[in-house]
């Protein structure tokens, strides 16, 4: 199956180079570009793209925004969004994940890096590297309140969706909430990865979750799993 990537970004000479680099893949093409984010919201629709890849800093709608709107939106629930920073880990990283973006990389990533990427967004998986995942956990920390976003009726209604997990669902939880891969899950409880993958699955169902990276948030803001200082 062809991956089909929408580019959204407000550089044309960068977008252009994302498109040479994709269509060089046999299992990808470059199906749409946009140069803000309500344009990027619209070819999500019309292009039905798997994949797309975002920039934060674009005039008008915003990546952020457009990405709580492609989020939002029932008729666009297959799409990935992969955000596209200047540092992988930046002022926008939990923001971004809050939204409903997939994961990030890093603009200086190497080719096979962005080309993984929409690979890994359209399997569903999270793109979450350990330096992410620190990332990431440090700005729970140093944003301590942000966990507690939506108030108390807020935390109550994570306290409950919680409750719905099996304590297998929740141990499963807390090792993707660590970055690991299915594998190594397996690997770490002793069961088979289609055995992970299908508690996975189910408590994504249960939370309401779109893939492993809103996962990851969940895990955190609900304190499941407490943010370790080294």
């Amino acid at each position: 199956m062809t991956i089909r990537v929408l580019l959204a970004d407000d550089q044309a000479l960068l977008r252009s180079a994302f498109r040479v680099l994709v269509d060089s893949e046999a299992d990808m093409e470059v199906v749409g570009e946009a140069s803000d984010g309500a344009e990027a919201v619209r070819l999500a629709k019309e292009t039905r793209a798997d994949v797309v890849l975002m920039d934060i800093r674009m005039p008008g709608t915003d990546g952020l925004a457009a990405t709580r709107m492609i989020s939002a939106d029932p008729t666009l629930a297959h799409v990935r969004v992969v955000i596209l920073t200047t540092f992988e880990v930046d002022d926008y990283v939990v923001q971004s994940l809050r939204a409903g973006a997939s994961g990030f990389l890093g603009k200086g990533s190497e080719p096979e890096e962005l080309l993984n990427a929409i690979r890994i967004a359209a399997g569903g998986e999270a793109l979450l590297s350990p330096a992410a995942t620190k990332g990431l956990i440090a700005r729970f920390l140093a944003q301590p309140d942000d966990s507690a976003a939506g108030g108390e009726g807020g935390g109550t209604a994570r306290s409950e969706r919680l409750a719905t997990l099996t304590s297998r669902e929740r141990e499963v939880l807390v090792q993707v909430a660590g970055g690991h891969s299915n594998d190594e899950i397996a690997e770490r409880l002793e069961v088979s990865p289609l055995t992970v993958k299908t508690h996975v699955n189910r408590a994504m169902a249960k939370l309401g979750a779109r893939d492993r990276a809103q996962l990851v948030v969940f895990a955190y803001e609900s304190g499941l799993v407490r943010p370790r200082v080294d």
